[in-house]
């Protein structure tokens, strides 16, 4: 495997081409080992990972104190490689539960201070809100991390989960690395007008859910139990019918992957970093088994007629079920 790089469009910073999406490792997807976590997240800078994403909300701040405790116990080599990228703005209850987003630019500044706080650094290298607060002008939430830049506390301003217009808007304000947004197989909604529009602006792509939260892994079976706290509980695409159908397009697309000697998220992965030099994929490996299935997707090459019959298999809008409950549907742009 050798690691190679991308830059997150025109203002950004040069990272891996794979990211490390450490939210799996907190929340959402059940229980995680939090020695085995740690151990990941060595094992992907080791490898020469260099992007770790996180939000301030995972698990209410453990993703961030976990990040930092897994810093502080790396070389300083690898240490001063890794480039963190967080999102804020979720809002909370003690119960679990989500009460929408703050974009205030007090807010801003607020979450920023935890975040440096627990993650143990002097900087954050990208900071984006996690969804657009339809209170606040996205000009002005952009504008206060734009502050925040100035003084050193940030190095690159982020947009996360947001539509064409928005992007313009914000990259009118100041300048935009990257806008991270789930984009995979059977995700492929960007496509039609964010991604001309980011690369119109010269903002890169950071893609989370390539593997739609192991849905297109090739790990995922029909009779597993989701316990009470995993996401793909309630998520439509894992339920019923909608997730038989959604297996029969895995088991296409594993009969392609077998063909060429590679597992299916392997080629998945593969297919998201086809898609150009300005899209970096966001693997949310939790073990260092799936990381280094992950990152042999590297190593996986797509000609033209592996592309098509990647496209014939699962061809756009294939998916069945939306990508998100309603309720939290009704929060994205895209």
């Amino acid at each position: 495997m050798t690691m190679r790089t991308r830059t997150l469009g025109t203002t950004g910073p040069q990272v891996s081409a794979l990211g490390l999406g450490c939210m799996g490792m907190s929340a959402l997807y059940g229980e995680a080992d939090r020695a085995e976590s740690v151990a990941t997240v060595h094992a992907a800078l080791e490898a020469g990972v260099t992007l770790l994403d996180t939000g301030d909300f995972y698990g209410m701040g453990h993703n961030e104190m976990l990040i930092g405790e897994a810093l502080r116990t790396v070389s300083a080599a690898r240490r001063e490689q890794a480039l963190v990228s967080v999102k804020f703005g979720a809002l909370r209850d003690p119960d679990g539960g989500w009460s929408g987003y703050d974009g205030r630019p007090a807010a801003v500044k607020n979450f920023a201070a935890y975040s440096l706080q627990r993650l143990g650094v002097d900087h954050i290298d990208v900071y984006r809100i996690a969804r657009l607060d339809p209170d606040v002008p996205i000009e002005e939430t952009v504008g206060a991390i734009a502050e925040l830049v100035e003084k050193g506390y940030v190095r690159h301003i982020g947009l996360s989960e947001v539509g064409a217009d928005t992007v313009r808007r914000a990259a009118a304000t100041a300048p935009i690395s990257d806008l991270q947004i789930e984009y995979s197989l059977i995700s492929r909604g960007i496509e039609d007008e964010i991604l001309p529009t980011t690369r119109e602006l010269g903002i890169g792509i950071t893609a989370y859910g390539v593997l739609s939260r192991g849905l297109i892994s090739g790990h995922f079976t029909a009779d597993r139990q989701l316990g009470a706290g995993d996401f793909r509980a309630m998520s439509p695409r894992f339920q019923g019918d909608n997730l038989r159908h959604n297996l029969n397009l895995v088991e296409a697309l594993r009969k392609i992957a077998e063909q060429k000697g590679v597992s299916v998220a392997q080629i998945a992965i593969a297919w998201v970093l086809s898609r150009g030099e300005d899209v970096v994929p966001l693997v949310g490996a939790r073990r260092r088994d799936r990381l280094t299935e992950a990152l042999g997707a590297l190593d996986v090459t797509l000609d033209a007629a592996d592309l098509a019959a990647i496209e014939e298999a699962v061809p756009p809008g294939a998916a069945a079920g939306d990508r998100y409950p309603a309720a939290q549907m009704a929060h994205l742009e895209s």
